[in-house]
């Protein structure tokens, strides 16, 4: 039972290393997705103190206590990462900022391993906001489309990532394609490469398999899935086409960001 905690505590430092710290968290009650007017200043607060002109994006992550059916957990969390983010919206906030919505469910936890039960339970209840600063991926990677780029810039979206092992569009990554399909149509001279990735395969593969088709073209299947959307849309096929990368372009971000595609600038 020890080693399994140590291996939970592991895998979560893990998961918390890669996200790097959040800048802000505010708590919530048991089983509710609504917050007190003590909580709602902390995120007044954070926005009054945020530069935004140095905020590439922001990214908000809901979590529940370790009581309750995991669908029910799934859905609170999400409901309380919606709280949040409608106050950000309501008072002002660039809704085009926040790229990743998305509620965890519960945080499990070994009982017996827990000396304070109840408060270990009351800080898991609770929505977490990471900030990502401009540029902070490397020279010339972003996460978001700029006002003006330059031939050999690489953008990816944090909306368009897949679920493991899968080359499907979610919805929301469609929501962005749509988006940005409308931005492709407005800037008709941009040409570009659209790149797709795969995390956590050895380094001796130099792609995944797709579960789909059982074929290991996974990353190539990723983008030309974003590429078949995009054309549907209307952008015109001429300015645009499609590789797959494999594993060979991590952003040490972790495993979910290698489970995207990029689009590269080409032509301006």
């Amino acid at each position: 039972m020890i080693k399994s905690f140590a291996i939970f505590l592991l895998l979560f430092s893990s998961y918390l290393s890669a996200q790097g710290k959040p800048v802000e968290t505010v708590y919530f009650e048991f089983d509710k997705f609504t917050l007190h007017e003590d909580q709602i200043q902390i995120i007044l607060d954070f926005m009054k103190n945020a530069d935004t002109t140095k905020i590439e994006s922001i990214q908000i992550y809901g979590y529940c206590d370790d009581r309750g059916a995991n669908d029910y957990n799934y859905a609170l969390s999400k409901n309380r990462v919606t709280t949040v983010q409608n106050i950000l919206t309501a008072n002002g906030f660039n809704k085009n900022k926040i790229v990743i919505i998305e509620g965890k469910g519960r945080v499990v936890l070994q009982k017996d391993m827990v000396e304070n039960l109840s408060e270990t339970r009351s800080k898991n209840r609770r929505v977490d906001l990471f900030t990502v600063k401009k540029n902070s991926y490397g020279n010339g990677i972003y996460n978001s489309f700029q006002d003006k780029h330059k031939v050999g810039d690489r953008i990816y979206l944090e909306n368009i990532l897949f679920p493991l092992g899968s080359s499907a569009l979610t919805e929301q990554s469609k929501k962005e394609l749509d988006r940005i399909a409308v931005l492709f149509q407005k800037q008709k001279t941009l040409e570009f490469q659209i790149r797709g990735h795969v995390c956590c395969t050895p380094s001796y593969y130099s792609d995944a398999i797709d579960k789909k088709t059982r074929e290991r073209k996974l990353s190539v299947n990723r983008a030309k899935n974003v590429y078949k959307y995009l054309m549907n849309k209307g952008v015109n096929s001429l300015r645009m086409h499609y590789v797959g990368s494999g594993n060979k372009f991590p952003l040490n971000q972790g495993e979910t960001l290698d489970r995207r595609v990029e689009f590269i600038i080409l032509k301006i």
